[in-house]
């Protein structure tokens, strides 16, 4: 609250013209948590903080771009180096070596969507819906978030339009080197369900596995495949805002609120000690590290852009990963 009352002055204390006091930062932002944790509709507010439907929905939008802004670079940032490492470690003590993290996509309902818009919004749900694509850590941590596409989309063609993959393939974001059953791999990993592409970037289950390696690998990317879902019902359960049908009428507040919300759950996550910035794991494994290398040439996009889509590698991956947890994990699961 200190935060948003120093970046915003709209927040601060004041008197008007005829010496009367205005709203303290308490009950605005008192009135705006019980929109965002309690799904109070906003005109309910004024019994508990004082304070008008009008007002509490202009400090709500406020709040949520002070959020953005303030705590953004840090709560909703991409994985660095050392993000990256704690990420690769933590995949290898669970059987997955290179694993990033789980991928997958929910739906927000939007109650007040414009009539224009239902059908391009209304999908395998038959109501409007707003799509958030995100990746989430086994600590719940959100890594990336991209949200805004219509409800009538699919998985597919939410990681089409996303992000997810810019930096690597511009040669931004670390790259990772780490060897599974004698073959050496460049390039990190994220769990899916089995609608995702078969890139080498993803790791999905095997549909009516065969054998008892087969059978255990499915198990195991089924179990460690959850933390995603399950970041979504903790992040539904802390913000009833985001699990009730959403109210506002534009996409801009809507992706505001959204964002606002990943922030605050992440610094949950961070204040009750689940993420250690000094932590270290000492059996993470040698063969996992991360590169620095970089490729700004073109040429070299476009290759890593293939690398990303190739199916061989996929299969590849995934056959080295079903003989490495029956060789190392076969008790875990």
């Amino acid at each position: 609250m200190a935060t948003v009352e120093d970046h915003d002055d709209y927040f601060k204390f004041k008197f008007n013209a005829a010496g009367t006091p205005g709203l303290s930062c308490f009950q605005k932002v008192t009135a705006v948590f019980r929109m965002i944790t309690y799904g109070v509709v906003a005109d309910a507010t004024d019994e508990y903080a004082r304070i008008g439907e009008s007002t509490v929905i202009e400090s709500l939008k406020k709040f949520v771009k002070a959020i953005i802004k303030v705590f953004g670079d840090e709560y909703l940032r991409a994985p660095n180096e050392m993000d990256t490492s704690r990420l690769l470690a933590i995949g290898q003590e669970r059987g997955f070596p290179g694993m990033l993290g789980s991928i997958d996509c929910m739906h927000w309902r939007w109650k007040n969507c414009p009539s224009s818009w239902h059908d391009m919004y209304s999908g395998h749900l038959h109501e409007p819906t707003i799509i958030l694509e995100a990746v989430a850590s086994q600590n719940l941590w959100i890594w990336h978030v991209f949200f805004g596409l219509p409800g009538s989309h699919n998985d597919i063609n939410v990681l089409h339009r996303s992000p997810l993959f810019s930096k690597l393939a511009e040669g931004q974001a670390p790259q990772v080197y780490y060897n599974i059953n004698g073959h050496d791999y460049t390039m990190g990993y994220y769990l899916a369900d089995g609608i995702y592409p078969s890139w080498a970037t993803f790791v999905k289950t095997i549909p009516e596995p065969q054998g008892n390696k087969r059978k255990y690998f499915a198990k195991a990317q089924e179990a460690v495949r959850k933390d995603v879902e399950r970041a979504f019902g903790v992040l539904q359960s802390r913000f009833a805002i985001v699990r009730g049908p959403a109210r506002f009428w534009d996409q801009e507040t809507l992706g505001d609120i959204m964002k606002a919300c990943v922030i605050m759950h992440n610094m949950i996550i961070e204040d009750e000690g689940e993420v250690d910035p000094d932590e270290r794991f000492q059996d993470g494994g040698v063969n996992v590290q991360p590169s620095h290398d970089q490729h700004p040439d073109f040429d070299e996009f476009i290759e890593t852009h293939r690398k990303i889509r190739d199916k061989e590698t996929h299969h590849q991956l995934q056959q080295d990963l079903v003989e490495h947890l029956w060789q190392h994990h076969s008790d875990q699961y």
